[in-house]
This record gives C-alpha cells, sequence and structure tokens, in this order.
C-alpha cells in the first residue's frame, strides 16, 4: 500500500538528514609534541616501532614535505586551530617564551600570551554546522579565559604531561588521553565531531616503563623509542574506536608533529633524536626543525598515496572548512589543501616564517621564505642571508647566495613584503649584551650541524659546556648593541630617499655625494665601538668610499660589490667612539666610483669591552 504524501514527505526528510549525516565527515586531529621529521617507521626510522601510524599512513596519504608553521609549539598550534600565521597573531614563541639574557644580541618581539579571540578556532568555526567538539592534551594557548571551553569546544580533558614512568596513563599521560577521546567518540558517534587530541609526548622530561625502555635497548635513545611506541599505540586506540563504532569510513584523520624532533641536549636529557638528513631540530628554522610527519587519511573520498607538494599544518584549517561545508575564516595565511588531495594539483605560493625569538634549543631569529625548491633564511641578529635549492640539497649544507644574489634579493623582498602584510613584530637590540655569553652560545658550537652518535648518550660530553652557557641566565653584560634602520634616519640630499614599497627596507637612489643620512640616537654606554653596516650594491658598482662621522670620530670604508643591490651582507668596517647618551651619526659619500654609492639597511654599533 502506497504511503500517503505526508508519509513520503517525512521519510525523505529523514534520509536526507542521514545522507546528510553520512557525507558530513568527523574530523580526529592526533598531534604529537615534538616528535621528528623521521621517528616514524613510515618515514624511515629503522630502530623505532610505530605499527599503527604506519598502518595510518598506508592506508592514507604521507606529505614527504608537510611544515609545521613554526619551530615551536604554541605558534604551530596556533596556525592549525586558526588558519592565520603566528605573524599575525602575535604568537611566535611556545607561551611565555625564553627570556631575555646577555647571551642575545636582540630583544625578543612583543607576543600575545593567549590567542586573540578574532582568530575563530576550528571548533568555533564548526559548532554552527552542529559538530560535537574536544579538545584533550596540550593546549600552550593562554590560561584563564582563553581555555579550549572558552574557544569552541564543548569539553577540555588535559590529563597529566607527566604521571610517572610507570603510570598506567602512559609516561607522558598519552595512554590517558587517548582513553578519554575513546570515549568522546563513543558518545558522539550519532553527530559529527571534531576531537583535537594534542599529547603531550614525546615531549621533554622524558619518562616510559622500564619494560618498554628494556624492548628498545638498542634504539638511539632507548626512553624516547619506548615513548615513541607508546604514543603509537595510544594512536592506535583511537583508530580501533573509529573501526569499532564503524565510524572510520567517514572520518577525516591527521596526524602530525607541532615541530621538529629536539636534537640536542635540554634539561637533564641527553638529545632524543635525531632529524638528519633534515639539518638541526626543533627551536631552529632549518629543515629539521619546522618539517613534520603528516598523514592524511579519509577513506570515503581518499586513495592512498603519497604527496610530495609543500604544505604547512595551517593548510588543514581551509581544508577541513571546505570538506565540512563550513565558510572559511574571513582572514587567511593558507590554502584548501583539497587540489592537492584530491585532483593530484600543486599549490603554486610562497612559504612564510618568522621566528622573532632565541630559543631554548639554541634557535636564533629569523625569517624564512620557501618558493618552490628555494629557501631562503634571513637573520635577524645581522641580516645576513641565506639560500638553499632543497631539492639538490635538503640538508642545506651549500648557502648558494653569493651565485645567486638577484634571487636573493627578490626572494628577501617577498618575505619582506609579507611580514608587513601581515603587522610582523620587529626586534630591537640589546643594550645589555654580552658577546662572550653569545660566543659561547652560537659561535663555539654550531648545533645545526649535530651530527649523531650511535647512542644518545654518546653526545651528551661534547655538548655538556654549550649547554652550561645556554642555560646561563645572566642578564646585564659588558657590552651593548645599538642598531640604526634606515627607516629611521634623518636624510639630506636631493635624490637619496627611504624606499618605501612593501619588498624594500633601504636607504636607496643614493647617487648624489653631496647626499647624507643621519641618526641621532642614545648611547646606553660610553666607549669603543665596532661598527657594521648592512650594505648593498650591485654587480660592477663598488669602489665608492663613505665616511662615517660620529662626534670627532671618524671612519672609512670602501664598498663592495654583493651581486644585486638588494642583496645586503653584513660588513664590519672599522671602530667609532660614543659618549654616553645623545650622539648623532653621519653617513656620507667621499668618492663615487660607478653610478650609484650603495644601498643601506642598517649600521651596527657594538660596544668593544
Amino acid at each position: 500500500m502506497p504511503l500517503p504524501f505526508s508519509g513520503l514527505i517525512c521519510t525523505l526528510l529523514v534520509f536526507c538528514a542521514a545522507l546528510s549525516a553520512q557525507s558530513t565527515p568527523n574530523v580526529v586531529i592526533l598531534f604529537a609534541d615534538d616528535l621528528g621529521i623521521n621517528d616514524l617507521g613510515c618515514f624511515g626510522r629503522k630502530d623505532q616501532r610505530t605499527p599503527n601510524l604506519d598502518r595510518l599512513a598506508a592506508e592514507g596519504v604521507r606529505f614527504t614535505q608537510a611544515y609545521a608553521a613554526a619551530s615551536v609549539c604554541s605558534p604551530s598550534r596556533a596556525a592549525i586551530l586558526t588558519g592565520q600565521s603566528p605573524a599575525r597573531v602575535k604568537i611566535t614563541t611556545f607561551l611565555t617564551g625564553r627570556p631575555d639574557r646577555a647571551s642575545h644580541r636582540l630583544l625578543g618581539a612583543k607576543i600575545n600570551l593567549q590567542l586573540p579571540k578574532e582568530a575563530k578556532t576550528l571548533a568555533e568555526l564548526l559548532k554552527p554546522r552542529g559538530y560535537a567538539t574536544a579538545a584533550v592534551g596540550k593546549w600552550h594557548l593562554g590560561g584563564k579565559g582563553s581555555q579550549p571551553t572558552d574557544r569552541g569546544f564543548d569539553e577540555y580533558f588535559q590529563g597529566k604531561a607527566n604521571p610517572g614512568a610507570e603510570s598506567p596513563q602512559g609516561g607522558k599521560g598519552e595512554l590517558g588521553q587517548a582513553d578519554y577521546a575513546v570515549k568522546f567518540i563513543e558518545r558522539s558517534k550519532d553527530r559529527p565531531f571534531l576531537l583535537y587530541l594534542a599529547f603531550d609526548n614525546p615531549h621533554i622530561p622524558l619518562a616510559a616503563p622500564a619494560r618498554g625502555v628494556e624492548a628498545n635497548a638498542r634504539a638511539f635513545h632507548p626512553v624516547y623509542a619506548a615513548l615513541v611506541e607508546s604514543l603509537d599505540a595510544a594512536c592506535g586506540r583511537v583508530l580501533d574506536a573509529l573501526e569499532k563504532n564503524g565510524l572510520a569510513r567517514n572520518t577525516l584523520v591527521v596526524f602530525a608533529s607541532d615541530n621538529g624532533g629536539v636534537h640536542i641536549s635540554e634539561l637533564k636529557e641527553s638529545p632524543p633524536t635525531y632529524n638528519a638528513p633534515s639539518r638541526a631540530g626543533k627551536g631552529f628554522l632549518y629543515e629539521g626543525g619546522i618539517r613534520t610527519p603528516l598523514i592524511v587519511r579519509y577513506p570515503q573520498r581518499l586513495a592512498p598515496g603519497e604527496r610530495t607538494d609543500p604544505v604547512v599544518l595551517g593548510d588543514l584549517v581551509p581544508t577541513i572548512c571546505a570538506l565540512t561545508g563550513v565558510p572559511s575564516p574571513a582572514v587567511l595565511d593558507y590554502q584548501d589543501l583539497a587540489p592537492v588531495l584530491f585532483e593530484g594539483k600543486t599549490l603554486d605560493r610562497p612559504l612564510f616564517w618568522h621566528q622573532p625569538h632565541y630559543m631554548n634549543q639554541g634557535g636564533r631569529p629569523g625569517g624564512v621564505v620557501r618558493d618552490g625548491p628555494w629557501k631562503l633564511i634571513e637573520n635577524y641578529e645581522d641580516g645576513s642571508l641565506e639560500l638553499y635549492d632543497l631539492s639538490r640539497d635538503p640538508s642545506e649544507t651549500r648557502d648558494l647566495a653569493a651565485a645567486e644574489p638577484a634571487r636573493v634579493a627578490a626572494l628577501r623582498g617577498k618575505l619582506e613584503a609579507w611580514r608587513r602584510s601581515v603587522g610582523a613584530e620587529g626586534m630591537k637590540a640589546n643594550p645589555q649584551f654580552s658577546r662572550a655569553a653569545w660566543e659561547a652560545c652560537f659561535v663555539n658550537t654550531d648545533v645545526t650541524r649535530l651530527q649523531a652518535q650511535p647512542k644518545s648518550e654518546d653526545m651528551r660530553p661534547a655538548l655538556a659546556d654549550w649547554r652550561k652557557a645556554m642555560d646561563d641566565r645572566g642578564e646585564n653584560g659588558p657590552n651593548a648593541l645599538i642598531h640604526l634602520e634606515a627607516r629611521d634616519a634623518k636624510v639630506t640630499g636631493t635624490k637619496l630617499l627611504y624606499e618605501v614599497p612593501p619588498h624594500k627596507d633601504t636607504l636607496g637612489y643614493w647617487v648624489n655625494v653631496d647626499d647624507t643620512a643621519a641618526w641621532t640616537f642614545d648611547a646606553p654606554k660610553s666607549g669603543s665601538y665596532r661598527v657594521t653596516v648592512l650594505q648593498g650594491c650591485g654587480k660592477g658598482q663598488g669602489g665608492s668610499v663613505v665616511a662615517l662621522d660620529c662626534g670627532s670620530s671618524t671612519l672609512e670604508f670602501t664598498v663592495e660589490e654583493t651581486g644585486h643591490f638588494q642583496r645586503f651582507m653584513p660588513r664590519e668596517v672599522g671602530r667609532l667612539t660614543l659618549a654616553a647618551g645623545e650622539n648623532t651619526l653621519k653617513v656620507r659619500p667621499v668618492k663615487k666610483a660607478k653610478n650609484a654609492v650603495m644601498d643601506l639597511r642598517r649600521v651596527m654599533l657594538e660596544r668593544v669591552d
């Protein structure tokens, strides 16, 4: 007997509602803490066991060039939850950051101590679509008033980050966090849900049960290997819960790490892991610090495979919004990965990083742009520039800046324009600087080129002095630093000017020998100051003579070619005597050799002991 019309309508509505629920994917983000790029078996690690995540990779898509949005946790987490750059939300280091100290040439940039409310989280974006939302584990994006339940999550279970090596919750709380996540899945299986499971594993201090350590005795770091194995088991519990409840096919599962693995000694630990062939590790802007393992599984739409495109974890926000039918945020710094995931296309766009801080692992302030295979690093301490071709040199061993001056200039211009577009915070010179402390931390031992030994413990003696220097909290040094920036100069003349386009940051058009630039500034201490200029000069245009005057003290230097007027190089050119208090420094050409004198971005003054 046919259904009455009203019954037919009700049946259709129920069917459409069920179809809509089925087509709306659940979202599970499994986020490790300090897991390195090659810490999983599916990414090449041989001495650590990760069967569950290896299976996830086999069933999903494994990204071979995925990046975190930062080299440390808080900014990376801000990006994966909001789709905005850490530079834009002004969370550019871990909260609350490494304190300024005498070993730092620069003072850390100001940061927000909580995620800005105008930057909507994934939970806030998905709730209007009817999603149940839970955050489990590490938050690290602000305290009171900025907890997950203040930012769109229905519930928050932190768990214990350090419950003890033999705890049934796991050495870093990973098993307890996974068990809560499983219960959330079971409670929410009849509606779409977002689970953000941010483990504290394998962040230091390391702790794992004796049985696990013994089972991994042959690993590089047995305790770390046991922790990674337990992390894998925790992820396995969540994946099994999806299968058991019939949710796996329609659930987007993402696994990644917030930054690179720790490759140096920190706290009482010997190096937990190594990131080779990637250079350095957590806290650094080299590949070992910002590369992350990334696995995406979505059986309903996504065929297993591998993707080699450079992507950033911040891309997940617009991607998830598109898959769930939710409008992306109006302010967005990353892109939907649907063309990469489902169409085999490539996203042609530059990627940017801004790190105006020193890190506990030895990382220094800098900025990065990656465009195609080319990666430019700008060192904020002195403005020097490094260029690498990652397609031929993934370990960043060959700096090509001198051989590619035009490319350096173009990439640095893109980086400068991007910084201005997102309102990136700058840095100031440290008036309480100590050169000896700085050299002990960043010059005497280059930990970016640290080579892993067969066993982690073997590396501890060689790093002992470096670690001691890094941990020195001395705040007042005998030296002082002063940076005189091009944008702050008082220009006198007819052609010389500060170039204001967003890709420029220089005193340029220095074609008249009578044009001068000057700064009036305060010196914290009197004495002899080492002078370094950040200077650019095109090919065949060198040879001009320039004088720097400060009171009765004067020095002269000859401009050197750098291959391009916008390829800047720091050059120590002599010394000037400064009085404590107000000084005026003037830069004036003495002789112009060719078409223009030079471009000048900065004058750096460092008091000598």
